[in-house]
This record gives structure tokens, sequence and C-alpha cells, in this order.
């Protein structure tokens, strides 16, 4: 008992270090070696509890996202693709695409806030996209919301899982979280059909019915894109589809440079969220950056897949081009 009432005075005490902190950093102005110095700590430990202030959202810092979409690009973007919204990073032309990905994450971080309402169920995808923006969340709470992943797991060796993404952004904003306990890719469509009747997974594809929101990525079709690695689709099938006309994928669905669903018979072993389910989604938010995805990314705008897109300035470029 004692034990627990010391545990629980340090860390009322390290909770108000945090937030003495962020008020001598972000209000004063001081920077973090003179807050050291008043202080009587390191400089190292002020840099660690200025970084988990932020994660534990004690520091909350606030961007208007509101603002993100306020361009003339932007207006120009959304009118001739019919969207509702575009987000734009400004990344500059020249920018590495490493930090091209991280900053597009951020800005999809807080036009997410913006996009999605209380009382929303949100579907959420997977990839190095998803992974990023799910990273990069305010711990920031959106009341009454649900998250369901909407496709089954794959292995990779350089992403977080589809139920990783999904719970860390749930934990973010407070939601529940509905995962689906399934492969993404079964061996036949056979053993699919029957796993989709298991009562667990019908559960989860019935929320799919009643999806206010959808958070997705585009996947382009270069040899180390995420449905190789994890498997979702052979490296040697990779000539064939593109010979096919297939420009990319959304939700692991191929899509031709048109926007439409390639129908093909690795669809039949999928366990995901529908085509049709996609569509039928109201909010449909596509984040993406960098040249080589644009492709796909013009495709799935052509095809009216998305109704909200959070893009990096050299993919606005080339869509206004």
């Amino acid at each position: 008992m004692v034990q627990s009432q010391q545990q629980h005075n340090f860390n009322s005490r390290e909770d108000s270090y945090l937030a003495n902190i962020a008020l001598l950093y972000y209000q004063e102005g001081l920077n973090q070696s003179e807050i050291a110095r008043r202080l009587g700590l390191s400089r190292a430990t002020i840099v660690n509890y200025l970084r988990e202030g932020k994660e534990r959202g004690i520091i909350d810092i606030r961007v208007n996202g509101e603002r993100l979409r306020h361009s003339q690009k932007s207006r120009k973007l959304a009118e001739f693709y019919n969207l509702d919204d575009v987000y734009i990073a400004h990344t500059g032309k020249d920018a590495d695409p490493e930090f091209s990905r991280r900053h597009t994450a951020r800005v999809a971080a807080l036009a997410f806030h913006n996009i999605v309402a209380p009382g929303d169920i949100i579907g959420v995808a997977w990839g190095e996209t998803i992974k990023l923006v799910s990273q990069h969340l305010p711990n920031r709470p959106i009341p009454k919301t649900e998250i369901c992943q909407v496709i089954g797991s794959m292995e990779s060796s350089r992403l977080l899982s589809a139920e990783d993404c999904a719970i860390k952004i749930a934990n973010q904003i407070g939601a529940v979280c509905h995962t689906l306990h399934a492969p993404a890719v079964l061996s036949s469509s056979d053993l699919a059909a029957a796993l989709r009747n298991e009562p667990t997974i019908k559960k989860q594809f019935s929320r799919f019915q009643n999806l206010n929101a959808i958070l997705t990525s585009v996947g382009d079709l270069s040899e180390n894109t995420h449905v190789v690695s994890s498997g979702i689709i052979e490296k040697a099938d990779l000539d064939k589809i593109i010979s096919d006309g297939a420009a990319g994928f959304i939700c692991s669905y191929l899509i031709n440079h048109n926007g439409d669903n390639l129908s093909i018979p690795r669809n039949e072993r999928m366990i995901a969220i529908s085509f049709e389910q996609i569509m039928a989604t109201p909010k449909r938010i596509m984040v993406a950056s960098g040249e080589k995805k644009f492709a796909a990314v013009k495709a799935a705008l052509l095809g009216g897949h998305i109704t909200h897109a959070i893009l990096d300035e050299i993919l606005v470029s080339l869509l206004l081009d």
C-alpha cells in the first residue's frame, strides 16, 4: 500500500514537471538549456520530458488543420476531381522522400480530426503511410467513435501489422477498436468463403456496411511495394498485372488507369472490405506522397474512389499539370 502511494506521488510530480516545462518552453519562450539551468536538470532530461509530454497528451500542440486546405491549389484540385477537400503538405519539390512521407502523415493527422466527426465508425486500412499517420495522430479524443480494421493480417518485417495500426489510431482518439482476426489472403477461395462465414468475421464484415469514413492510401506497383513484400501479390505476377493495365491498388484491390477495379481470382481469396463497401462509405480519406505514387493516385481520383485527399506538393503539381 505504501509502495503504491509512493508510485502515485512520483507520477504526480513527474506530470507536474512535464506541464511546467511545457509552459516554460512553449509560452515563456525559454530554450531547453535555460530551462535545464533553472530547474537543475540536464538538457537531455528536458528534451525527454518534452517528448514524453507529447506522447502522454500532457502537451497538446494544436495547429488549425482547417487552414491546411485553404489554398488556391487545393481548391483547384478539389474542383477538377470533384473532391470534398484537399489538404496539401508543403514539403518543397526537392524534398527527401522520407521527409515528404512523414510531413504528409503529420498533415493527415491534423486533417483526420477535421474530417472525422463524433460518433463516426471509421475503417482503417494498412501500409507504410497509414502506419505513419497512426504515429503522428495527437492524443485527442473524438467522442463515441469506433475503429474497424478493414483488411486481414499480413506478414511484413518493416511495418506495423494491420491490427497494430487500427489499435494505435483507436487509442489516440479514444475509440472502441474492432480488429479482424484473419489472414489477408488465403490459399483458396473456398477457404476464404468459409472463414467469412465464421461468426466473429461475419460480425466484423457487417460493421463495414455502416462505416462513415475510411482511412487508406494507394500503392504503386514497384517491386518493393508492401503488397509484394507481404505476399498479397507475388513478385513474379507483377509484370502481367502491369501489362493488364493496372496502375496501382487501393485497400489491396488493383485498379487500372481509369480507376476501374480489376477483377482477378486473388480477390476471391481475400479477407477484406469489399470494393463496393469502400465506395458506399461517405468519407473516403486518401493519404499519399511521392512521385512514384502518381499513377495510383490519379487512377483513384479518376475512379471517384476518394472524397478527401491529403497529398504532398509533388503529387499536387503533377495532378494539376
